[in-house]
């Protein structure tokens, strides 16, 4: 037993050890401190201190009060007894003081005082951590801008930890994306992003490994759909910025994350897109007129119309005329040529062309029907589907719209588009219809004007 106890009493550490310990404690610490004793002795003067104040330790330890040194005459007396008040008073005080530096500068430094109690109770001390008031400003600050980013912010803003997964989100990111802000935490992104998880991975990848860029980018991305909420998937384009996080309490910065900040634009950019759109679409049709207009056979006018209507549009058309009873010939086909016709002249064969073998439910016969505009498309067998509708392979979406002229259909306007296209929508038809309007006038040419 005396053995142990011998042993034990050999590792406890010295006084001059402790000592030592301490104070390489307190040289470590990133605030800067010191300590006073019952009479307002300085005791304790750590290198931080020192920074801010340029006075060392060996001149500073020992000195009663601030008077002469590290504070005016005038204000030696109130800034003791402040400090000193700790030794009455419960709990931390908090004040801001000014001191002088060594070369004489003043420094206004905002510092947390409290006492320190001896081992029977009485007031031992105080001890006193300071800093600079900007620095602690400036601390304040960031800490409100990230609560206000979180709580106020009229944008998403989701933190992102550097295994791409979210791990603090703020509401409006949480409503924008459809799920809540716990429920996003540590999930990875492809769990609520269905479309477009690569592009947005890459980009904070690209942010963790080179940085932020230069400028916020549009990112389009499509939600899975939220459960027990009606609806399917949603397509939304988020306007983003990246900024990366790093820590300042490394030599060599390591990332922390990527701060993602993101507004819904979606209605904006479609909105844009569509006036993009329906800008090209009708100087393309000005420009069909013009060129049509210099053709004196219908036929080639009407290539011309269909080759300018086809761009950015669909991938094939077709243009199919009633030539007697419930018959439609095939008149032109673009890209490609007239493969049934050799124009709209009688005197050249026009009703000698083969009728198209399209069944009685044909999309063109509805059409033609309706004297209006019918859209169809694909199902799984688009192979299949395209072959017994006489279309191109590879054709998806379909749009017939009637050609109407002197109250009768001449005819029926045929619009294809791949798999590789979306459906025809409803301002397609409107398009449709009126490249149809110009085509059957072609078709349905009057005779000569009298005296012409």
């Amino acid at each position: 037993m005396s053995a142990f106890t011998g042993a034990a009493r050999d590792t406890v550490p010295a006084p001059e050890a402790g000592a030592d310990l301490l104070a390489a404690l307190l040289d470590g610490m990133d605030a800067a401190l010191c300590a006073l004793d019952a009479d307002g002795t300085i005791t304790h003067w750590n290198r931080e201190a020192e920074r801010i104040l340029g006075w060392p330790a060996a001149e500073a330890v020992g000195r009663r009060g601030f008077d002469g040194w590290a504070a005016r005459s005038a204000d030696a007396a109130r800034t003791l007894a402040r400090v000193m008040g700790a030794m009455r008073t419960p709990g931390r005080q908090v004040h801001e003081l000014a001191l002088l530096r060594k070369d004489g500068g003043r420094v206004l430094v905002r510092c947390q005082t409290a006492g320190v109690r001896a081992a029977d109770g009485r007031p031992a001390g105080v001890y006193c951590a300071f800093s600079e008031v900007h620095v602690q400003i400036d601390l304040e600050r960031s800490i409100a801008l990230s609560e206000a980013l979180f709580d106020d912010a009229p944008w998403g803003v989701v933190l992102v930890d550097a295994d791409l997964r979210p791990a603090v989100v703020n509401d409006h990111a949480a409503r924008a994306i459809g799920a809540g802000r716990t429920a996003l935490l540590g999930r990875p992104l492809g769990d609520v992003v269905a479309g477009g998880v690569e592009e947005l991975e890459g980009a904070l990848q690209h942010v963790l490994a080179e940085g932020a860029p230069p400028a916020p980018a549009d990112l389009w991305v499509t939600l899975a759909a939220r459960p027990g909420a009606g609806g399917g998937e949603r397509r939304r384009c988020w306007r983003s910025g990246f900024v990366r996080l790093s820590s300042p309490m490394t030599e060599e910065p390591a990332p922390l994350g990527v701060a993602w900040l993101f507004q819904d634009v979606t209605e904006e950019r479609r909105a844009a897109r569509e006036a993009d759109r329906t800008r090209f679409r009708w100087a393309q049709l000005h420009r069909a007129g013009v060129a049509a207009a210099e053709y004196a056979d219908p036929a080639e006018a009407v290539a011309v119309l269909l080759d300018f209507a086809l761009a950015g549009f669909a991938d094939h058309g077709l243009v199919d005329r009633v030539a007697g009873g419930r018959r439609l010939t095939r008149a032109v086909a673009s890209p490609g040529g007239a493969p049934d016709g050799a124009g709209f002249d009688e005197a050249a064969g026009l009703t000698g062309g083969f009728p198209q073998r399209y069944g009685s439910d044909h999309p063109a016969f509805q059409a033609w029907d309706r004297a209006g505009s019918v859209r169809v498309e694909a199902g799984r067998d688009a192979a299949r589907w395209a072959d017994e509708r006489h279309w191109p392979a590879g054709t998806a979406h379909a749009l017939c719209t009637a050609l109407r002229s002197r109250g009768r259909t001449v005819g029926v306007l045929t619009f294809l588009r791949t798999a590789g296209r979306g459906a025809f929508e409803r301002a397609d038809v409107v398009y449709a219809e009126t490249v149809a309007a110009r085509v059957a006038g072609c078709l349905d040419l009057p005779g000569e004007l009298p005296g012409a």
